[in-house]
């Protein structure tokens, strides 16, 4: 049956000293790196408190981060707690998609508040996507923001916290160079997405998004030209891809370039397409609103940022 999707409240801007919560809801990160984390959130004015999981390790899978019960009770704690203006992982890895089937997305609801992290973090995103909330595919302390050349894009996504997101913002980072040719023209809707391999993963579970209506914005790293045509296909041929309205690229980082791929499953389908934004396994990674009502200009290479956003859903 028809149906509707509102665009929900664009978030607040950061007050200074504000409280942000570090989880790591996925891979651990040294205890060195975690000792520098608060000096981080200081320099630019805001407090952070470390969960437990920032400090564990799991028992036998040492690419996990604590157990699960563990990582999770740090969301749940993160999300409840009403000192906490904003949550941010520590870094990625994996570890997100196991949490999904234990969140308690009722208590995510009745308290949002915007999510930052990107790669595995992708998981995190389509939950809250579905929930109809905005969190922020941006840079993590220990993945990114801790390196010596990572100060433009603190600067970035900090300036976003402090500022807030406000409807009429206009997102125009300077492109990456790409040999893959931009498709102009303009389309409206949520912005959808993040990791495609991450995205793959959840096709066919209840949480991957529904993408009908969505600017979706892709990345990946370390997938081989033929692994990206894989996943794209895997896409079209699950009907994910009939009713996005227009694409956002960020960065593809392989030793070969997968931009021929790209043009043949997502150019040739005549859509804007909008390449080279600055987003993803690289520098630069500026932060990106995922779940927002988001008009796409890729003539211009702009995305505006919109307060309302109904979608007319197709008949069954």
């Amino acid at each position: 049956m028809a149906g509707v999707v509102t665009q929900p409240a664009l978030f607040k801007p950061l007050a200074a000293g504000a409280l942000v919560a570090v989880i790591a809801p996925a891979g651990p990160a040294a205890s060195a790196t975690v000792a520098q984390v608060p000096a981080l959130y200081a320099r630019y004015g805001l407090r952070c408190r470390l969960l437990p999981s920032c400090h564990a390790r799991h028992a036998s899978h040492d690419f996990l981060a604590g157990d699960d019960a563990l990582r999770v009770a740090d969301l749940h704690a993160a999300f409840a707690d009403p000192e906490v203006a904003a949550i941010h992982c520590l870094r990625g890895g994996y570890g997100c998609a196991r949490l999904l089937p234990h969140i308690d997305r009722a208590l995510l609801t009745a308290n949002p508040k915007p999510l930052i992290g990107y790669s595995d973090v992708t998981a995190l995103h389509a939950l809250l996507f579905g929930l109809g909330q905005i969190s922020l595919h941006a840079p993590m302390p220990a993945s990114d923001l801790l390196h010596a050349d990572a100060g433009p894009d603190a600067d970035a996504l900090f300036a976003l916290l402090r500022n807030g997101l406000r409807a009429g913002a206009v997102l125009a980072p300077t492109p990456q160079p790409t040999p893959l040719p931009r498709v102009p023209g303009v389309a409206r809707g949520r912005l959808a997405g993040g990791n495609l391999s991450v995205l793959a993963s959840l096709i066919g579970t209840p949480f991957m998004p529904d993408l009908h209506g969505t600017l979706l914005f892709i990345e990946d790293i370390g997938e081989d030209p033929y692994r990206v045509d894989r996943l794209l296909g895997q896409f079209e041929q699950a009907g994910l891809l009939d009713g996005v309205r227009g694409f956002v690229l960020g960065s593809f980082s392989e030793e070969a370039d997968p931009s021929a791929v790209l043009a043949e499953r997502l150019g040739a389908r005549g859509l804007p397409l909008l390449p080279g934004w600055p987003a993803g396994h690289g520098r630069p990674n500026r932060p990106l609103p995922i779940g927002a009502a988001c008009t796409l200009d890729a003539g211009a290479g702009t995305l505006t940022v919109e307060q309302n956003l109904t979608i007319n859903r197709p008949r069954d």
